[in-house]
């Protein structure tokens, strides 16, 4: 049975595979037999998992992966293209796995928190802009929109990656009324209508617009990509040309981003929650380490209210 474990390769040899497959082997040996599932169905679910993490930006740590919170994020967004009965199983077997690297369920039943949130730490300016330029120096066109257009969908929009892969270029549209204003329509699990940031409503919109849609429904990222899956975003990036002075793209810090902006600008709380899609606040906890303080004389007149 370790050869086994130990000779696994998911199909289609994604990209991210490389950085966590050790990690899915190490875990997998351990679980087994001490688990009554057969070692595949473990290796099966507990890939699928890692490979959202990686797609996420999360270190290669089991430790991380299998946190109640990133399990039922994984089940809820990371996999739109299976069953219910499917995201059932993954769920199932990986608290299972969970039990084994972390020790049971905690005590008070809350899910357990990820670790100095690297992952969810929104960009810098000097970072953005460095992102930014990185992203139109690519050596193709196609790396250099495809790089453009997930800067405007996390930045502008607040898409993680299992969003931006089923987008079609026809859910991306300028609004009535004349204004300018581009909102893209989600599909999945979360889906819902969000109306673009204005700074990045003409990146967007000149992104779908480059497209030729006749005939078909193409899709905004990656058009010429048919085989959609839950590395298509991973997978592309790794084809993007590196530079060690720019920090990496990766859609949850861009979506914390757009939070933080949200935040800031006082939205209401629940107009973030409805455009980010969530169905609790808890979801958004992991913003507020991020949020600037509120002077104390500003916090006691906003505590107070109006006159």
């Amino acid at each position: 049975m370790s050869q086994r474990i130990d000779s696994y390769r998911p199909a289609g040899s994604p990209a991210g595979w490389s950085r966590v497959g050790d990690e899915v082997r190490r875990v997998v040996r351990l679980a087994d037999p001490l688990l009554p599932y057969k070692a595949r169905e473990l290796l099966s679910a507990l890939t699928q998992l890692a490979l959202f993490c990686n797609g996420e930006g999360l270190p290669g740590k089991a430790e991380l992966w299998l946190s109640r919170e990133v399990i039922e994020r994984f089940v809820a967004v990371g996999c739109p293209n299976v069953k219910e009965s499917t995201r059932g199983n993954y769920r199932t077997r990986l608290l299972r796995l969970s039990e084994i690297v972390l020790g049971g369920a905690c005590p008070t039943g809350k899910p357990a928190k990820l670790s100095a949130s690297v992952p969810n730490t929104p960009y810098s300016r000097t970072e953005l802009a460095d992102l930014w330029g990185w992203a139109s120096g690519q050596p193709t066109e196609e790396l250099r929109w495809g790089c453009k257009t997930l800067m405007a969908l996390g930045l502008g929009i607040g898409l993680d990656s299992p969003e931006v892969i089923p987008l079609r270029v026809h859910d991306a549209r300028r609004a009535s009324g004349g204004d300018g204003s581009v909102v893209v329509a989600t599909r999945g699990p979360r889906k819902r209508e969000i109306l673009c940031r204005r700074p990045w409503e003409g990146v967007l919109a000149s992104a779908a617009g480059r497209l030729d849609t006749t005939g078909t429904a193409r899709y905004l990222f990656r058009p010429n990509c048919h085989s959609r899956g839950t590395n298509t975003v991973t997978n592309f990036l790794a084809r993007a040309q590196p530079n060690p002075n720019v920090p990496r793209l990766v859609m949850g810090r861009l979506r914390s981003n757009w939070l933080v902006e949200l935040f800031e600008e006082r939205l209401p709380i629940t107009v973030i929650v409805a455009a980010a899609g969530v169905d609790t606040l808890h979801g958004l906890s992991r913003i507020l380490p991020f949020l600037s303080t509120v002077p104390a004389e500003e916090a006691a007149q906003l505590l107070r209210g109006a006159r």
